[in-house]
């Protein structure tokens, strides 16, 4: 740019850097100039670079979620293309709804956007135009366009607000989520385990297997399983092929000498005072049982974190270290003089010194030795090996020719075994196309591995006679289930009003004043709450048992409780946030429909072909 900088240039700049950095830096040039709108909200239009800086924003954001990269049709299926749309689409509306109100703001709003942005300082601390200027030059975008595109975002701020200021949360909603809460229960209960069924639970019959495994077809389907050729070498393949000399252990065990040789160590804490009166007055109330160690801490403003030093040497405490490693057991010591001031140290704990000779850890220092050599010697063929894939070399030419091993696996999410416990092969093995090329790819232990995938099998039910042993358990389980259910509802209509439940014979178990949340598992929370009046009785069945409930008391929210007082706050201002929402989708759905839309499928289309490219 020719022409020196000003407020109007400044704007431009920022929001330049504001998009770079939005984008991710992505290049959006290839466009062209025929198609720069994908269409409008009135008259007002929808920029190319803001839908396709959208769509890249919600991609990035769901392969940051879940590990995985995204293609375009990956984007489709679970709706982030539809997303983005809304997203702009709504921009839209709202900056035709501020072009039809007047609504714009000045240069000096603009500028103190920029200034303000810490992404625009440069490496003296003062903001710098420089990257601007280039970025600009690269993206081929116009001052003008820059500028309105903050002017723009920040007018669409201000209207937002106006939109939404003022939304509080209904006290009659408030009160009415604290009161499900919050409310709490005293109940009696029983629990009937296996061990107190009536009668023996006897083996099941083929047509008792046959229907459990028909019935949860779900619990014994495969999932899709992706076959998978591979070759690894990891350290621990080499480890005992390796060589050890006496003098690699020895440099071992010195350069890891502090984690064998640990001196003397003491648990304390250090209670710092202003000066020696305050210090001898705090030691003074503690010898006369007038204050404790933490009260002394408490009065200071700290808590026992802020002066806990953790283990430490006598060296470490500089000049109050004799005196307190003299101490012979746990208790109060000084005041004594540190560089900080006077101090009292409580000793918590003693650590005596611990010391593992060479010879004890020789051991030990072979295997570490041997699997460092290890993984130097993968690091030093690693590039040979790469050279060999590219020069087409199959993965069964590898295992014949070098020192990696071949193996094959049936690769699913259930997988964790060998070889898929590793992070990287998994995330190689999700990903892998048929068409691709094998590349080596490293483990987290040094070691490397390539993978070639032959084939996905679809999910499938798998065959009785090869999970039978599971289908057996869960028709255990179940059946278990069922019969201490029945026994337990037998027993409740036996029950009459203040019946005795420990002549039953049971333990019986007591609680008072819980909240719902605080009972598990949340079936029995369920049943709990679902009984109306003290006296009341109900059943259900729990984990592998069943479960008796007497309901005993009901209380409501305990509004003393502080993590009541917590919980009526967040609760205002979830409800507040929700209906801000709320209220916002439905102003900008009324200005959408007043205004008209109209999209260009085509452009979208254009847009979307550059995620295939």
């Amino acid at each position: 740019m020719s022409k020196g900088m000003k407020p109007g240039n400044i704007a431009v700049w920022a929001i330049l850097g504001l998009l770079v950095v939005a984008m991710g830096g992505f290049g959006i040039t290839s466009f062209g100039g025929s198609i720069r709108d994908i269409g409008s909200v009135g008259r007002t239009p929808i920029s190319v670079n803001d839908y396709f800086g959208a769509l890249q924003q919600e991609i990035r954001a769901a392969e940051a979620q879940t590990g995985q990269r995204f293609s375009l049709q990956q984007a489709e299926l679970f709706g982030l293309t539809d997303r983005a749309r809304s997203q702009v689409v709504t921009a839209a509306a709202m900056d035709e709804e501020a072009r039809r109100l007047g609504l714009s703001v000045g240069n000096d709003a603009v500028d103190r956007q920029i200034l303000s942005n810490p992404a625009f300082v440069g490496s003296d601390g003062q903001f710098s135009a420089d990257t601007f200027v280039y970025a600009l030059e690269q993206q081929g975008i116009s001052e003008k366009e820059f500028e309105e595109q903050l002017r723009r975002e920040i007018t669409r701020g201000f209207l937002q607000a106006g939109i939404l200021s003022g939304v509080v949360a209904p006290s009659a909603y408030q009160d009415a989520l604290v009161n499900y809460y919050g409310a709490r229960r005293g109940y009696s209960l029983i629990r009937l385990g296996a061990d107190d069924l009536d009668d023996p639970l006897f083996v099941p019959t083929e047509d008792d297997l046959v229907g459990y495994h028909a019935e949860n077809e779900a619990a014994f389907t495969r999932p899709e399983t992706r076959q998978i050729t591979y070759v690894w070498l990891t350290p621990a393949m080499l480890q005992d092929d390796v060589t050890v000399d006496e003098d690699a252990m020895r440099t071992a065990y010195q350069d890891r000498i502090d984690e064998f040789v640990q001196p003397e160590r003491r648990l304390v804490e250090r209670l710092i005072f202003p000066d020696q009166a305050s210090a001898d007055a705090a030691r003074t109330r503690l010898d006369g049982d007038e204050a404790s160690f933490d009260q002394l801490v408490e009065e200071r403003g700290l808590a026992l974190s802020d002066i806990d030093l953790g283990d430490v040497t006598e060296q470490a405490l500089g000049p109050a270290g004799a005196d307190v490693f003299a101490q012979a057991e746990e208790g109060v010591v000084g005041p004594l003089e540190t560089p900080l001031g006077p101090a009292l140290f409580r000793l918590n704990g003693i650590l005596h010194a611990q010391e593992t000779t060479f010879e004890q850890a020789a051991d030990f220092l072979r295997a570490e030795v041997a699997l460092d050599a290890a993984r130097r010697q993968i690091a030093d063929v690693t590039a040979d090996i790469d050279d060999l894939l590219a020069a087409g070399a199959t993965l069964e030419e590898l295992a014949s020719d070098t020192q990696l091993q071949l193996g094959t696996i049936g690769f699913n999410e259930n997988q964790a075994d060998d070889i898929a416990g590793y992070q990287a092969f998994r995330q190689a093995a999700t990903t892998a196309r048929e068409s691709d090329f094998p590349e080596i790819g490293e483990l987290s232990d040094g070691g490397i591995f390539a993978l070639r995938l032959d084939g996905i099998d679809a999910p499938a039910l798998q065959p009785l006679d090869t999970v039978r042993e599971a289908v057996t358990q869960g028709w255990r389980a179940q059946e278990t289930a069922r019969r201490l259910k029945a026994q337990a509802d037998k027993i409740a209509t036996g029950l009459g009003p203040g019946s005795d439940l420990a002549a039953l014979g049971f333990a019986v178990e007591q609680a008072d004043a819980i909240t719902r949340d605080a009972i598990t598992p949340q079936a029995l929370s369920e049943v709990v709450f679902g009984l109306a009046a003290p006296g009341d009785v109900a059943t259900a069945a729990v984990d592998d048992g069943a479960v008796l409930v007497r309901l005993d008391e009901v209380l409501p929210p305990d509004d003393s409780d502080p993590t009541m007082v917590l919980m009526r706050t967040a609760l205002a201002q979830q409800i507040a946030r929700d209906l801000s929402q709320e209220i916002f989708q439905q102003v900008a759905q009324s200005l959408l429909d007043q205004a008209g839309a109209d999209i260009d499928a085509g452009a979208i289309a254009a847009i979307h072909a550059q995620f295939t490219q």
